[in-house]
């Protein structure tokens, strides 16, 4: 009996200090990690809204930012934010770049661990091109009546990233409505 209670406080003291030794890493290297992942998403809003030189964040979805970018003379050049849903095997995240009048200027996936050789194509600038120039209306794959063609083995993925979108462009859309009337009536008053 001595024995096994032996090797159960070895086993113990073993665990204790990997345990330890994890901890102490993972706080050193959690900053890192998270500062890596905030440049990512700054360079992917920079590449699906080039026009824009400076952005300003307006409200969230999903816990993410949703951001109004600027051009260089002050102006609207569209609106960036992070489309996010399950997919077939994990969340799929996606950056969306939108026009002022709410189409998509591009879109980039900067989070996925579909299947490699089928979701995994998501990542693709082919399929990434599919998106461009579309509104919510049209946001559906073919087998769902929208423009989307899916990916050959992986229309859950595709679907995923539609829905997503679809989703994110509603949204934008409804809090831009809602800050029109106030923006108007604020004009009105001062005339």
């Amino acid at each position: 009996m001595k024995y096994f209670l032996r090797l159960g406080f070895v086993l113990l003291v073993i665990t204790t200090v990997a345990s330890g030794i994890l901890a102490y890493i993972n706080s050193l290297t959690e900053p890192i990690i998270k500062e890596n992942q905030r440049k990512a998403k700054e360079e992917a809003r920079m590449e699906v809204l080039p026009e824009a030189v400076s952005f300003d964040s307006i409200s969230y979805l999903n816990e993410e930012v949703i951001y109004a970018g600027k051009n260089n003379e002050g102006k609207l050049a569209g609106y960036t934010f992070v489309a996010s849903l399950y997919g077939y095997s994990s969340d799929v995240k996606t950056m969306v770049g939108v026009t002022p009048d709410f189409k998509v200027n591009k879109i980039k996936i900067i989070e996925q661990t579909e299947t490699p050789g089928l979701g995994a194509n998501c990542t693709k600038p082919e399929f990434q091109s599919l998106f461009e120039g579309k509104n919510e209306t049209v946001m559906l794959v073919d087998k769902d009546g929208g423009e989307i063609v899916s990916i050959t083995g992986a229309t859950i993925t595709t679907r995923t990233i539609a829905n997503s979108i679809r989703t994110g462009l509603k949204f934008l859309r409804k809090i831009e409505v809602q800050s029109e009337p106030e923006e108007i009536h604020r004009e009105e008053v001062t005339e």
